[in-house]
């Protein structure tokens, strides 16, 4: 097999384990709720936990991985992710699961920050956009399967099963990488931003805990808007002291190319809109209202994933020989109109009602992606690839966990606490607020497409032409 398919596939398998982690938790997320006892709280924070480490190393993993080695630290990310799997199927408590989820995460960003990085090195020009399409299939295929193997499992096996899948897969991936992955790109000199790296995690824990303890009542209004507000003085001091560093981690002078920058743009509101809608859906299927199984909430999902899988890579393969903006642009456009439509969501929705907006977010989606990462990496000069990919990445994790945050917060201004337990936790108790439950989702919805329609003016400025090779 050719070397740059070597790479290819090996990316692949690896972006499917960590992808099919994301959606086989989140479909799972009621009956682990249930079964570890965990509370409202600890149950949203299974998720944003795993965001959370991942956005907040995802740069300094990207730097490393241009001063030592990027095949080097993507291998490493596959055993400490396939180490934390195995240490989530043990976990005893909702405290246990975060940290082990944690360890997830750690390796899931040396996967992240690097895959990317090793595509465009080993493609040209041509063949990128089809490449990194075809990677982008293995982050759909994973959610597919996950969707669908985790409610299986879920309901079969036990949720401990969900995560002994990335077992095989880690070990495979590992052995095969150590043995047939080479270095490429270019090493760098250079140091830890350890400055950087403070005032981003402080930034972004501030933020998501006065999003998420605030509504539950566990702080006081003024303790919640305090931490919201510093939580984001932080991170602008964060992009400040990146523009002054002499090694940062956030490169600012980056965006100094406009396409570079237009991309990233885009796919930052793309992911606050999109972000947490898996999640959104599996409460809403698996809730009161619907009281669907884990199983026939991931069917019911499938339309989603199939969608991005399908256009993910045609998108790619025609923005080599057609340009990336129509892409990106009709993308953010189909996604939009199916987050409109789905505004209006009733209590008790057939398949059938669904799948029309499902097949318009996800077809969006696919036909975004590709495109758009290609256009970004194309943009960037090779030996600041591992960078730029981290930034790109760290990006899209932020904008989901920052999804995550709002819709929390957005439900919890309509519903109560008592009911929150009911929907977040799946225990059996009366449910007495299902309009206020919906309507809530209603907003969060109509925020995703508001969002989307913004996120279309930076994509419709005139891009650079100019590839850095």
């Amino acid at each position: 097999m050719e070397y740059k398919w070597i790479v290819l596939t090996n990316t692949t398998l690896a972006i499917l384990m960590a992808s099919l982690d994301a959606n086989i938790v989140i479909i799972a997320l009621p009956k682990i709720s249930s079964d570890l006892h965990a509370s409202v709280l600890e149950t949203i924070w299974i998720v944003l936990s795993y965001g959370l480490v991942t956005t907040t190393v995802l740069l300094s993993f990207g730097r490393l991985a241009d001063m030592f080695g990027r095949v080097k630290l993507y291998n490493l990310g596959l055993i400490v992710f396939t180490a934390g799997s195995a240490l989530c199927s043990l976990s005893g408590s909702g405290q246990e699961l975060i940290l082990f989820r944690i360890v997830q995460a750690l390796g899931a960003a040396f996967l992240f920050s690097n895959s990317v990085a090793i595509i465009t090195d080993v493609f040209d020009v041509k063949e990128r956009g089809k490449a990194l399409g075809l990677n982008q299939v293995s982050i759909v295929v994973g959610s597919v399967t996950g969707l669908v193997l985790g409610g299986l499992l879920t309901d079969t096996l036990g949720w401990r099963s969900i995560f002994w899948v990335n077992i095989p897969i880690g070990i495979f991936g590992a052995i095969w990488s150590h043995k047939k992955l080479r270095e490429i790109g270019t090493k760098t000199g250079g140091r830890i931003d350890w400055t950087g790296n403070c005032l981003l995690a402080s930034g972004l824990i501030l933020l998501l805990l006065g999003l998420t303890l605030g509504p539950l009542q566990i702080l006081t209004e003024i303790v919640e808007l305090l931490m919201i507000f510093v939580g984001l003085a932080l991170l602008i001091l964060f992009v400040f002291v990146e523009s002054k560093t002499d090694d940062p981690m956030f490169d600012v002078k980056l965006f100094k190319l406009r396409t570079f920058t237009t991309g990233n743009i885009s796919v930052f509101l793309n992911a606050i809109a999109r972000g947490a809608l898996i999640l959104i859906m599996t409460f809403y299927l698996q809730g009161p209202t619907m009281k669907l199984s884990a199983l026939e909430a991931g069917l019911y999902l499938i339309p989603v994933s199939f969608t991005i899988a399908t256009f993910g890579p045609i998108s790619g393969w025609l923005s080599d020989k057609y340009g990336s903006k129509f892409f990106i642009i009709g993308g953010l456009l189909s996604s939009a109109v199916g987050f409109l439509i789905l505004t209006g969501l009733r209590p008790h929705e057939s398949f059938s009602h669904l799948l029309i907006p499902f097949v318009l977010v996800g077809a969006g989606m696919g036909m975004f992606v590709a495109p758009n990462r290609t256009a970004v990496m194309n943009s960037v000069p090779t030996h600041r690839r591992g960078i730029a990919s981290g930034m790109s990445t760290t990006l899209v994790s932020l904008g989901n966990i920052m999804s995550l945050g709002l819709s929390f917060l957005i439900i919890t201004q309509t519903v109560p606490i008592s009911d929150l337990e009911v929907i977040f936790t799946g225990r059996n108790a009366n449910f007495t607020n299902a309009v206020n439950f919906v309507n809530s989702i209603h907003m969060i919805f109509f925020l995703s497409a508001a969002i989307l329609f913004a996120s279309i003016i930076p994509s419709i400025i005139e891009r650079s032409a100019k590839i850095q090779d």
